[in-house]
């Protein structure tokens, strides 16, 4: 089944170029290409923590309706699903997508502790009651004395209370309007948790669209993009289908995402319906969108800053812009860009693979945080949230290129 297979790219009706070619499982043509770009065969060196070895689990599953043994199973929950072996292969595999359906058929349902962080991330009410505990406990200096009971690790807490941040308590306005000559009204993602932890971004986000003329509308009923149930297995339909009708009863030029993890997902909705379509018309990287609409009258503060671009696998593999952020940012005079090395390997954060994968996550970190010490960078950008959370767990010096650009802007803008 895995051979080499004709995959009919010139038959009648199948232009090159007319859309994604989204072969089956079974189409994988063992080339290899894929097995260099993965980071977990970076790890591991082995044929079973490969993409191709994966597919064939895929396979068993999707295909042959066959089960699979543990050994498989487990090697494939080791996928960071960074997908970087979609953008080298030559049959256009969709990895992401087949990985998705593998995981719905074979995850069980999420024990006691996974159950309730997925309510907590359906839920935003209480998401909003939890938040205030959260902020009185990182205040009330028990972290360290409870950390040391190691009653977080027997809870399996440790990983996630480590990268807890100070939430913000109050909630976003309904509405930004802008001080400036409007140019239009944009709606902007705020996600689930970027919502609490990210809110410097957000804010970073609205100063900068209101200083190029955007009113920026922000809907209370929006909820997660669905990215943390779909690639765990479960069913993220209801996130889908609300998001979708929240964003497409407003009046906006388009729908803006600031983390690229929620834009990957988020750019992926299946719903092919009219409503659907019209969702993904106007939704844009806010990256994108701020490119694409800055005034030239608009100049920005010059800064003397070494600028190291972090690119996020959501942003690399999936909506395939990274190009923009370099772009935008020279739009600040006399900094200084390049790219971080080895932006090709996964950063090991990979949504929620850095609570579930512990261990492989913080090896992939540390061979991430060793480009970040060895470049001659001040500073680190990351446009993901949960890449530069986990990332600065121990050095911080990674933050939204936004963050950067909005404290660049003329002090009257």
């Amino acid at each position: 089944m895995f051979d080499f297979m004709d995959m009919g790219f010139d038959e009648p009706g199948e232009p090159i170029g007319s859309g994604p070619y989204i072969p089956d499982a079974g189409e994988c043509m063992r080339c290899g290409i894929c097995v260099s770009s993965c980071p977990t065969f970076r790890l591991f060196q082995t044929d079973e923590e490969t993409p191709r070895r994966r597919l064939r689990t895929i396979s068993k599953l999707l295909v042959e309706n066959l089960p699979v043994s543990a050994d498989e199973r487990r090697h494939l929950d080791n996928c960071l699903q960074c997908r970087a072996c979609e953008t080298v292969c030559p049959s256009r595999m969709a990895y992401g997508q087949l990985f998705d359906q593998a995981q719905a058929q074979i995850k069980a349902a999420p024990g006691g502790l996974a159950k309730l962080a997925f309510k907590l991330i359906e839920n935003k009410r209480w998401r909003t009651r939890l938040m205030p505990l959260l902020a009185v406990y990182l205040k009330s200096g028990l972290q360290k004395p409870l950390r040391k009971t190691g009653l977080l690790k027997k809870l399996h807490l440790a990983d996630a209370e480590a990268l807890l941040g100070k939430p913000a308590l109050q909630a976003l306005a309904d509405c930004y309007p802008s001080s400036a000559t409007k140019r239009g009204r944009v709606a902007l993602f705020t996600g689930c948790i970027a919502e609490h932890f990210d809110r410097e971004t957000l804010l970073a986000a609205i100063k900068l669209l209101n200083a190029i003329g955007y009113e920026v509308l922000i809907p209370p009923q929006q909820g997660c993009c669905g990215a943390i149930h779909q690639h765990n297995g479960q069913s993220a339909a209801a996130l889908i289908d609300n998001n979708i009708a929240v964003f497409n009863a407003l009046e906006v030029d388009a729908v803006l995402h600031t983390a690229t993890g929620c834009g990957a997902m988020l750019s992926e909705y299946q719903n092919d319906d009219d409503a659907g379509q019209l969702f993904r018309q106007r939704l844009c990287d806010i990256n994108d969108f701020l490119l694409k609409h800055w005034p030239d009258e608009l100049q920005m503060i010059e800064s003397k800053l070494k600028v190291a671009v972090h690119e996020p696998c959501s942003q690399r593999n999936v909506l395939k812009n990274q190009q923009t952020v370099y772009a935008l940012l020279q739009k600040i005079p006399g900094l200084s860009i390049a790219a971080l090395a080895d932006n090709h390997i996964c950063c090991g954060a990979g949504g929620s693979y850095m609570l579930t994968h512990p261990d492989n996550a913080g090896q992939l970190r540390a061979l991430k945080q060793q480009a970040i010490t060895d470049s001659p960078a001040d500073l680190v950008v990351s446009g993901n949230f949960g890449c530069a959370v986990y990332l600065n767990a121990d050095k911080g010096r990674v933050e939204h290129p936004l963050l950067l650009l909005a404290r660049q802007l003329p002090k009257d803008g």
